[in-house]
């Protein structure tokens, strides 16, 4: 196998200490940081993804590569940035609504996200409407912002949340997407988000579609 296609399994089975080292061959083999960036951590999660999908891995499985992908690109950043930055899909903004502490699909759709390309900022949990607003106010680049809610109690604080970017003149700007276990398409339709997705994996999926469009 080559330096990449150790890299790629190494993500695709979250074992970090297989992943680094094989990061720091690729660049000393003198591979292109972007091309190791795209074929082979986000090749490697596109696969973890897909799996997901079809119900072949599940969520501890999708984490550990998560955040195997995350230690690499960390090491990758400084290299891209001194390169002239690498290509990003867009910047983005996550957060669990108001009233909710639940983080754990949260933090997994942002590290998925993140390793399609995006450049995206955790607000965490327990997160105010006006946080929202004020940080897309701050950041006009911000083009995508993903809302969870994992309660039935807390879903108007969903609603809310994208009222209130409709009426701060940014709603133009922005593509809006929500989830977490309560949502359903129909209630992503009635509050007037975007997208609903089911999942992590395929909310990834359709924000990188989207991005590409």
């Amino acid at each position: 196998m080559s330096n990449l296609e150790d890299l790629r399994s190494a993500v695709e089975r979250g074992k970090k200490k297989l992943a680094l080292p094989a990061l720091q061959a690729c660049l000393d083999e003198g591979i292109d940081p972007q091309t190791i960036l795209d074929e082979g951590l986000i090749a490697a999660m596109d696969v973890v993804g897909d799996k997901f999908s079809k119900n072949e891995v599940f969520v501890p499985e999708m984490l550990v590569a998560a955040r195997t992908m995350s230690a690499c690109t960390d090491v990758l950043k400084p290299i891209l940035a001194g390169a002239g930055g690498g290509t990003t899909l867009g910047k983005a903004v996550i957060g669990t609504v108001a009233g909710d502490m639940h983080d754990i699909g949260k933090n997994l759709v942002r590290m998925l996200v993140e390793s399609k390309g995006f450049e995206i900022e955790d607000l965490g949990v327990d997160v105010p409407v006006e946080t929202f607003v004020n940080y897309l106010k701050d950041n006009p680049d911000c083009k995508y912002v993903f809302i969870s809610a994992l309660l039935t109690t807390t879903m108007p604080a969903m609603k809310a949340t994208v009222e209130a970017i409709n009426e701060s003149g940014l709603r133009d700007n922005v593509v809006i997407f929500v989830g977490g276990a309560p949502v359903t398409d129909a209630f992503a339709e009635e509050i007037g988000a975007d997208y609903y997705t089911n999942d992590a994996g395929e909310c990834a999926a359709k924000a990188a579609e989207v991005a590409r469009a």
